[in-house]
């Protein structure tokens, strides 16, 4: 039974699947390094501090992993990718085109946004024109440029994940991640 309230969901709106946590490095350094530099992670060998996807926006389905400099692509191409990476145990997925300067935020720098030496939030810089916004509300830091914010879930392990993953901790979980839905 259809309801006159709910608005079918799109399928540009699905959830994919992007790796399990112990895939992404965790990122302690405030404002340090950008996020494409290379880091350990879990034991593994050295690999980017981040994953870009390209996610149609007709189909989320459709879900890619951009590899190497593959990430500098024209304009259009930023518009359809989602940046996913952990900043201090905080997993975060964010569109990867600056709404300022259609710049990769891959190449970006992460942050704590502080007042009086208390961390308050967490942003990004873009690297083009210095330009940074919040993490958790895409807020730029000035005039009124938006960054397009993902919704991230974490869900117990699946066994088929248990069985291709080389990661040998019971504990780690898969990370799932949707464009953020409009309410209204």
């Amino acid at each position: 039974m259809a309801s006159w309230f709910m608005a079918p969901s799109r399928k540009g709106d699905a959830w994919f699947y992007v790796g399990l946590v112990s895939s992404f490095p965790d990122i302690t350094d405030s404002g340090s390094t950008s996020l494409s530099q290379h880091r350990p992670c879990g034991g593994q060998d050295a690999g980017p501090g981040c994953k870009v996807f390209h996610v149609p926006a007709t189909d989320s389905s459709q879900a890619r992993q951009i590899d190497g400099d593959s990430i500098f692509h024209d304009e259009g191409e930023l518009r359809d990718q989602v940046l996913v990476f952990k900043y201090k145990g905080k997993l975060h997925a964010i569109n990867n085109r600056c709404p300022h300067s259609s710049y990769p935020l891959s190449e970006g720098i992460p942050f704590d946004i502080e007042d009086f030496g208390i961390a308050l939030s967490a942003g990004i810089t873009c690297p083009k024109h210095g330009w940074s916004f919040d993490l958790f509300s895409g807020r730029a830091d000035r005039a009124n440029y938006k960054l397009g914010l993902w919704e991230v879930q974490l869900r117990p392990r699946s066994a088929t994940a248990a069985d291709v993953g080389n990661e040998k901790d019971g504990d780690d979980q898969e990370v799932w991640v949707r464009r953020k839905q409009r309410i209204g």
